[in-house]
């Protein structure tokens, strides 16, 4: 989804999500996805609340709405406009680094954009020509320089959502294109990021559930470059019925099993109602896959018209 729709959606998730987050879908025991505690005590579980500081504030309020629910996942985005932005430029990142260092369970999530523009519709043939200039290397020392600023941050152990939903149409750092070149562009800025002294980043490949501009397979950089394969995934088609969206190619189902076969563990960094309105069921069904195949954390983003909470 872009950053335009995150600004709109800043805080819906309806009664439907309300209940079923703070109880896990069940009169039964919270399911694992949306439970607290330290480090191998559950799932993380966050909500993108705003891309900037207000998303902080918000987080108290939300779980409080939760009958007290446990926000270990803290989500943002850089923006995507100018290099100086995708360098670190925000202020908002010095909020979200007091929030981390509250609590040393906490985890910070960052979804960084791989090109400037990100959205501004560029054509791909020139697409083409920005991941193949990334893939000599052109635009490594952008990423120094944000590695460099999360560490001197104290946010060395960021987990960077790094060019996500590469497989889909609209991202300037989409992959049809040129997907070698974009696979080549993927491990230059992780080389780059990782040359910083003191990272401990994990570099998060999250791609669209479903069938898209191009398999998402065929983006895959590798395993010495992936530390977390993560999906974003609505309750919109393609997959009418969440079963669907488990079954289709490219979806659920598959997800976890290339995971698997990569060593890998799983997230979730968008999840929601989308639009198909206040759907309780995909809610609980959701809720229960999370429950079941126990992501290293999951972030809900609703689109409803009004937004989440």
């Amino acid at each position: 989804m872009s950053r335009r729709g995150r600004w709109m959606a800043g805080a819906c998730a309806s009664t439907a999500a309300v209940v079923l987050l703070a109880t896990g879908g069940a009169p039964a025991p919270a399911p694992h996805g949306v439970s607290g505690g330290g480090p191998g005590k559950g799932v993380a579980v966050g909500a993108y609340l705003h891309y900037g500081s207000p998303g902080v504030d918000r987080m108290q309020g939300l779980s409080h709405w939760l009958g007290g629910t446990d926000l270990r996942a803290g989500h943002t985005y850089l923006p995507g406009d100018t290099w100086t932005n995708i360098e670190g430029a925000p202020d908002s990142l010095h909020t979200w680094a007091r929030w981390r260092k509250e609590r040393s369970d906490r985890l910070f999530v960052l979804n960084v954009p791989m090109l400037d523009r990100n959205e501004a519709d560029v054509p791909d043939a020139r697409v083409a020509e920005l991941l193949r200039a990334g893939a000599e290397g052109a635009y490594d020392h952008h990423f120094r320089r944000l590695a460099g600023r999360l560490v001197s941050l104290g946010l060395q152990d960021t987990v960077i959502v790094l060019g996500w939903e590469m497989n889909g149409f609209n991202y300037t750092h989409r992959c049809k294109p040129d997907p070698e070149s974009w696979k080549r562009y993927w491990r230059n800025i992780v080389s780059s990021m990782r040359s910083v002294r003191g990272q401990r980043f994990r570099f998060d490949f999250a791609p669209n559930r479903g069938p898209d501009a191009v398999a998402w397979t065929k983006c895959y950089p590798g395993d010495d470059v992936v530390d977390i394969v993560g999906m974003d995934s609505y309750d919109q088609p393609p997959g009418e019925s969440f079963e669907e969206q488990v079954t289709q190619p490219y979806g659920l189902q598959q997800h976890v099993d290339f995971a698997r076969a990569h060593g890998k563990r799983i997230s979730y960094p968008e999840w929601g109602l989308f639009r198909n309105g206040d759907n309780a069921e995909y809610m609980r069904d959701m809720l229960a896959w999370i429950a079941d195949h126990k992501p290293l954390y999951h972030s809900i983003t609703d689109y409803c018209p009004h937004g989440v909470w």
